[in-house]
């Protein structure tokens, strides 16, 4: 039987945008404008915000230089800023809250909190349209940027991936916090949740955790962009390929979600995908979780190209296997 008890939450509307440590500013800021195909939209400090051409806000990505690698912070919209405050509230009440910031050149003022894991979150609803310039205003109103064609070209920020210690906290922190759904999860033989797919709205998912191999708490699998079909991502990889970037694994497609990949590594090391969902969404509003099995994980992705071992150990900050 479907738990159709507990009420769906929707004060957090979407995924609005990761912060990316680099340590080699130059060459990172290099991969995600010429070969990825963000577009620059601002600069403020020691930061880069970045932005696909039919996102929607100033940025979805900021790069910012650093002596470490690996994610600064996520952040969500809200649906309404009496929504954001009814997380708030929440998440005070959870005792994980670290206060108010003021923002950036992105959004207005955004409340900060950590997950189990150390991880930074933020949750936001002021946020600021990107205007484009004339060169780049395009023929139909309803979206933000022409299509430019610039290397990958990729569409929109899709989600990412975090990686965690104890992923059952994870799942109880996302579905309390932020009001989350999971939709797909990996149940390992000796209890442990080895991974976890989750969504605030009606996409498949727009973050996920998986455990990390190493041990070591708050670090960055990879951020996602969606392209328009498959093709665009067999077209990412010679696209890749000729730029002498490290393709970790891929294209192929993945069972869990059923999602169409390209992995690679950009120049400070931290994993970048290039995917296409399909026209895959979660309409059901009692979707009941898929869980999946590690005799069934074990059998690989979707077509059987087996999971790289990196995929469990490489992350940012990088890190050794705990012994």
């Amino acid at each position: 039987m479907t738990d159709t008890t507990k009420e769906p939450c929707f004060d957090v509307a979407h995924l609005g945008h990761v912060e990316i440590l680099t340590n080699k500013p130059e060459e990172s800021l290099d991969f995600f404008v010429d070969v990825y195909g963000l577009t620059e939209s601002g600069r403020e400090g020691e930061s880069v915000y970045l932005r696909a051409w039919d996102d929607y806000e100033f940025h979805t990505l900021k790069l910012t230089a650093s002596a470490s690698t690996g994610m600064g912070h996520v952040g969500y919209r809200t649906s309404s800023p009496q929504a954001l405050e009814r997380r708030v509230k929440v998440i005070e009440a959870m005792g994980c809250g670290i206060g108010w910031v003021d923002g950036d050149l992105g959004h207005g003022r955004a409340y900060r909190f950590r997950d189990p894991d150390g991880h930074i979150f933020e949750l936001y609803y002021d946020t600021r349209d990107y205007q484009p310039p004339e060169s780049e205003k395009p023929a139909l109103k309803n979206i933000h940027q022409r299509y430019h064609g610039r290397g990958v070209a990729v569409r929109r920020l899709d989600h990412l991936n975090l990686l965690a210690t104890d992923v059952s906290r994870i799942r109880d922190f996302m579905t309390t916090a932020l009001g989350s759904r999971v939709t797909e999860q990996i149940q390992l033989d000796n209890g442990r949740l080895g991974g976890c797919w989750f969504t605030v709205n009606n996409k498949s998912y727009d973050i996920a955790y998986t455990e990390d191999h190493t041990g070591i708490p708050a670090r960055f699998h990879h951020v996602t962009y969606a392209v328009d079909q498959r093709e665009d991502v067999l077209r990412a990889a010679d696209i890749f390929l000729e730029n002498g970037v490290f393709i970790e694994t891929g294209p192929h497609k993945h069972a869990i979600q059923g999602t169409f990949f390209l992995y690679v590594y950009e120049p400070a090391g931290n994993r970048v995908e290039v995917a296409n969902a399909g026209a895959r969404l979660i309409l059901r509003p009692d979707w009941p979780t898929i869980t999946w099995t590690e005799t069934e994980r074990r059998k690989g992705q979707a077509w059987g190209l087996k999971t790289i071992e990196s995929f469990h150990t490489h992350g940012t900050p990088p890190g050794e296997v705990a012994e």
